[in-house]
């Protein structure tokens, strides 16, 4: 089973507002756009992925992450993250009714194509299925098989509340890569650690990363 991704991102200066105090405001854009960058190319690469489909209005990260070989789909305006979802997967079965579709963070700068594959793998056992971030509070790739909606609840606790919504828990080790979005300071060293893509890299170069 080949996958669609949908990607959604919101405008590169509103981006990452957490973090403030790793990244100047000059450059929690660029870092932003280089996290989704490192992701879609990732992704592309992944032998499980047909195609990407990046929702987005930022002229800026259309422009590059077409460049990569996305598709740019146009953001709802002011409709917030899972109207995205739905827009962008409503997009894809449009054109293909029977694509299976997953939701994937535009901001997993480690994430390894292999290890992708292994999760959207596990995934196509179940109608919908989803991946919870490394601190097992969020939601990193929510998942759903040809003939069922993606039905993202993506926000606080999403977790729980896909899980309430009757999507499988996907339980696998070995896949930290996919499970790393970062958020805070603490969550780009982590993701530092793990190895993250060459934009990232390059960005985080400049970058003064606090300890605490």
């Amino acid at each position: 089973m080949q996958w669609t991704l949908v990607i959604p991102l919101k405008p590169l200066a509103r981006a990452k507002s957490r973090l403030a105090d790793t990244a100047a405001d000059g450059l929690r854009p660029s870092l932003a756009l280089a996290f989704a960058q490192d992701t879609v190319a990732a992704a592309l690469a992944c032998q499980a992925v047909k195609d990407v489909a990046v929702v987005t209005d930022d002229t800026l990260a259309g422009r590059e992450l077409s460049a990569l070989g996305a598709r740019i789909v146009p953001d709802p305006p002011g409709s917030g993250l899972n109207a995205a979802l739905r827009a962008g997967a409503a997009a894809v079965r449009a054109a293909r009714p029977e694509s299976p579709v997953a939701a994937l963070n535009a901001d997993l700068p480690a994430v390894r194509p292999l290890e992708l594959a292994r999760v959207l793998d596990a995934a196509a056992e179940f109608p919908r299925a989803f991946l919870p971030d490394a601190a097992a509070i969020g939601t990193t790739l929510l998942a759903a098989a040809p003939g069922h909606e993606l039905a993202p609840a993506f926000g606080p606790d999403s977790r729980a509340r896909h899980a309430a919504s009757g999507a499988e828990e996907l339980r696998l080790v070995g896949v930290d890569s996919v499970r790393q979005d970062v958020d805070t300071g603490a969550d780009l060293r982590a993701a530092l650690a793990l190895g993250v893509g060459p934009r990232t890299a390059a960005v985080a170069a400049r970058l003064l990363i606090p300890d605490q």
